[in-house]
């Protein structure tokens, strides 16, 4: 039986550069720790830099001469994605979409959007066609990290912002389904496009991130005392990224997550996305609307 992919597997990054939003705790910080051991130039792209300062130094002292540089990232705020990218003049060869936050008290972005639908997928879509001409190289791609909770998810096209019927858990699906249709559909624009990069999605399984603690009580108190049977650490939830960020039999389109039951623990395998979010239609329509509420337009044309 041939042995499971790890980050032992990870091909020389040497020459290749990374941005990673979130990069400086959980998953992200995970990520960035891989793909720099393996010689990748990477830019953690961070809304506390105090914090992402300090992952890059740990970080440096495990892979002397890692290569690293901490920006500035709200990803909530859609004026920051803007000074973001326009103050980014280096080219990209894999842009990881990491960064979220799961299940708050419902509040509203700068800009008036619910925050886990600002944070989780409006700043990423953003971010993503703000930086589309800056991938790179022989292989660029985009992966997206999604969540086992993409499968509970409704678009609530009529209620985006949750002022009629929030709860936490609700529209922290509603966000990771965006993000499963969100890269199912760059996928499909950029092959019409005949444009090189790929897009991929992935997800955690039951990881041991930040996530876990920065819920709602009642969430926050399920996720501790579940937390030893059914989750696995950071460094396990981070393999599907990484696999489709560096896995050169990785293909664009491809759902990543663990392999073990319930995809909750395991190694990266290809997975199945809801119904819902393999949906063209649906995705054309959050595109259209994404488009709408951000005020970014990709150079990519609708899929046939």
């Amino acid at each position: 039986m041939a042995s499971k992919w790890s980050a032992a597997d990870i091909p020389d990054q040497s020459g290749r550069v990374f941005l990673v939003t979130g990069a400086s705790s959980g998953l992200g910080l995970e990520t960035v720790r891989a793909v720099a051991r393996r010689g990748a130039r990477v830019v953690l792209a961070v809304r506390n830099t105090t914090a992402g300062e300090a992952a890059a130094a740990a970080i440096a002292e495990q892979a002397p001469g890692a290569d690293l540089e901490v920006r500035h990232l709200d990803l909530a705020d859609l004026d920051s994605v803007r000074a973001f990218a326009d103050g980014f003049d280096s080219g990209i060869d894999v842009l990881v979409n990491n960064a979220g936050i799961m299940a708050p008290p419902r509040s509203l972005s700068k800009q008036g959007h619910e925050s886990q639908f600002a944070t989780n997928h409006l700043g990423h879509f953003a971010l993503t066609g703000l930086l589309l001409d800056r991938l790179q190289g022989p292989d660029p791609r985009v992966v997206t990290v999604s969540s086992l909770a993409h499968g509970h998810g409704q678009i609530h096209f009529d209620d985006l912002t949750g002022e009629r019927g929030y709860t936490p858990v609700r529209y922290y699906s509603q966000s990771k389904l965006a993000n499963a249709l969100f890269g199912l559909e760059l996928e499909r624009r950029l092959r019409a496009a005949g444009n090189p990069a790929a897009s991929l999605i992935a997800h955690p399984g039951f990881s041991d991130t930040g996530l876990l603690r920065s819920t709602v009580a009642v969430v926050r108190i399920g996720g501790r005392a579940l937390s030893p049977f059914v989750t696995q650490s950071a460094a396990a939830g981070a393999l599907p990224q990484l696999y489709a960020a560096t896995e050169p039999k990785a293909e664009g389109g491809q759902y990543i997550g663990p392999d073990g039951r319930r995809e909750r623990k395991g190694a990266p395998a290809v997975v199945q996305l809801s119904d819902l979010a393999r949906d063209p239609a649906l995705a054309r329509r959050l595109w259209t609307v994404s488009e709408e509420l951000t005020g970014v337009r990709f150079p990519l044309p609708a899929a046939a």
